[in-house]
């Protein structure tokens, strides 16, 4: 099968929602100009819009050297797109930002014909003058590679939303890895905006996305069939794997097995857990382990596996571990922990390596998580309530009180 049939395959496909993991070279962008090729109508209009590597490829630097670097901007290729620029704002833009928490400031520089849309972004630092505190000026600079990816996703996301484009071709959205150079946490806050898109759109639109992120899929697939509107989404999602072999490409369900990428997840884990870095969205992916141990030994809710590493009061600690990975804890909180939630992951995990002894290949943790001063082995009720705060439990009043099923 080649990725033309495989689009085909898509488009008929039941499910509104199709997400997809697949190493990179098995070739996720040419399934989405594929998909965007077959869906086509006669007169050559695309039947709903996209968000892939030429997607991305449309913002390019112009470092100038000429003068020094002193006039660094990202500058946006002429496409079919710049005709809807004018309705975008930069309020628009930063209103997508302010998830990530961006360092920086931007303007648009405008063609001179307004009918040419945005020229170029400038992202900037002000300074103020040492002799007048009154003078401040706008310094520009080049931001990392990763606040390029995320401005540009958030571009798109303002973009989704006005008037002339996302609504005429309004067949389906197909999202092809929007996370290329951005470290954990911005990914999954970026998993956050695809699932606020989806929710919105899912009953009039499909949705496909493809990505090559082991944390992306886990999360979305997390998010869409086992969260806390999973009764909304699961029967409509589609969770599979695009598998290259002998030139021929396939998708391969990964619903109903166990999830093959498990081994990957604990790598991560075990790579934050050496280096002293857990942080909120950590939990996210322990209860996807968690989650993968119950599927394989047979049973329905993870808090039997805290009780077989030797976890008291499991059902309250499946709690904490549900609270500590809703989305809204990482989204819109800091992503620090307190020393009773690391406690908590320390106890949890280490308990899952003991038992299972799985080989991850991955360094021995050189920094000790902090505890508190004197952690009891057993985590008892008290310490349960006091490893969640009061602001993670608001934020999570959603959230399951018992461990989801599998």
């Amino acid at each position: 099968m080649n990725h033309e049939i495989l689009a085909k395959e898509l488009i008929g496909a039941n499910e509104r929602i199709v997400l997809i993991y697949a190493f990179n070279a098995t070739g996720k962008t040419r399934l989405s100009v594929a998909y965007k090729d077959a869906t086509k109508s006669g007169d050559g209009s695309h039947a709903g819009v996209y968000y892939n590597a030429y997607s991305e490829d449309l913002f390019v630097w112009d470092n100038d050297p000429e003068n020094g670097e002193t006039k660094i901007l990202l500058d946006i290729r002429k496409s079919s797109l710049n005709r809807f620029h004018s309705s975008l704002t930069e309020d628009d833009i930063r209103d997508k930002l302010n998830r990530f928490h961006p360092s920086y400031r931007f303007d648009f520089i405008p063609h001179e014909n307004p009918e040419d849309g945005i020229r170029s972004v400038m992202f900037f630092h002000e300074v103020t003058d040492s002799e007048d505190p009154n003078k401040i000026s706008k310094m520009p600079f080049k931001i990392s590679r990763g606040e390029e990816r995320i401005f540009v996703w958030c571009f798109f996301l303002a973009l989704f939303e006005v008037e002339g484009w996302a609504d005429k071709q309004s067949s389906h959205f197909f999202i092809d890895d929007p996370v290329s150079s951005l470290d954990d946490h911005n990914i999954f806050i970026t998993a956050s905006t695809i699932y606020d898109l989806i929710e919105e759109h899912y009953e009039k639109r499909k949705f496909v996305i493809t990505t090559h992120h082991i944390g992306l899929f886990s999360i979305l697939s997390d998010m869409l069939t086992k969260g806390e509107k999973a009764s909304k989404f699961k029967k409509l999602t589609r969770i599979c794997t695009l598998s290259l072999k002998n030139k021929e490409v396939s998708l391969e369900s990964s619903r109903n097995d166990v999830f093959l990428y498990h081994l990957r997840i604990l790598q991560v884990l075990d790579q934050a857990h050496a280096a002293g870095e857990i942080k909120a969205y950590h939990f996210a992916l322990l209860r996807q382990v968690l989650e993968n141990v119950a599927s394989f030994l047979g049973v329905s809710q993870f808090s039997y596996v805290l009780k077989q590493i030797g976890i008291d009061d499991e059902d309250e600690v499946a709690t904490i571990i549900n609270t500590l990975s809703h989305r809204k804890v990482y989204y819109f909180e800091s992503d620090d922990l307190n020393s009773d939630s690391l406690a908590t992951f320390e106890k949890v995990f280490t308990g899952v390596k003991q038992k299972y002894q799985f080989v991850l290949h991955t360094p021995v943790a050189a920094i000790p998580i902090q505890l508190s001063e004197s952690p009891a082995v057993k985590i008892s009720t008290g310490s349960v309530k006091a490893a969640v705060t009061k602001t993670e439990v608001k934020a999570a009043r959603k959230a399951p009180t018992k461990a989801t099923k599998a």
